[in-house]
């Protein structure tokens, strides 16, 4: 769900802004609804040779976890633009060859955002991380499975909506043919 045309910003915040809107419910009353807005993501699993290239990240207010790299799409990018900045800031890693495998909206009834989840092939390491002051990450490299492990770890940070296809995958006989994906094999 996008937000109505009518809704007003009531709320303007470092990342996070608030709308809220008069509505017509179905006997005929009036509520005010209300949702939040916030820039896009990005979610990238790289590629590097037969690894995939996570990290291990802990920012100030959280624990350490492992997941993979992305962030927000800054105003005026696109979401490859973004996750190509991305990737690049947290790992010094680039690539030439980018496949997006989702668009996915986790909140759509309470949040305009959208996830883009790609996968980055062939990355090359170019520079050191950049990373933002608050940011300590590591940068790790594991096999398919430990990557699967990862996204199913109750602790992971990669989104409960990813782990479910990844679930689904499983459950259906089908991680062989995400895993040729990944890898484009």
């Amino acid at each position: 769900m996008k937000i109505p045309k009518q809704a007003k910003c009531v709320f303007k915040g470092v990342i996070f802004d608030t709308y809220q809107w008069e509505q017509e419910m179905f006997d005929g009353s009036k509520a005010t609804f209300e949702m939040l807005k916030r820039p896009h993501g990005t979610r990238i699993i790289a590629i590097q040779d037969d690894k995939i290239i996570v990290c291990r990240e802990q920012q100030p207010a959280g624990k350490e976890v492992v997941g993979t790299f992305g962030g927000r799409v800054d105003e005026g990018e696109t979401p490859i633009e973004g996750a190509k900045r991305e990737l690049l800031e947290e790992s010094g890693l680039t690539s030439d060859d980018w496949e997006i495998l989702s668009e996915q909206e986790p909140y759509p009834e309470k949040m305009d955002f959208t996830l883009h989840t790609f996968v980055a092939r062939n990355c090359k390491k170019i520079q050191e991380p950049s990373k933002d002051p608050g940011e300590k990450i590591k940068i790790i490299s594991v096999n398919f499975e430990e990557f699967i492990e990862i996204v199913l770890d109750k602790d992971s940070p990669i989104t409960k909506e990813f782990a479910l296809d990844i679930l689904k995958m499983k459950e259906q006989g089908n991680l062989e043919n995400f895993k040729q994906k990944l890898f484009k094999k």
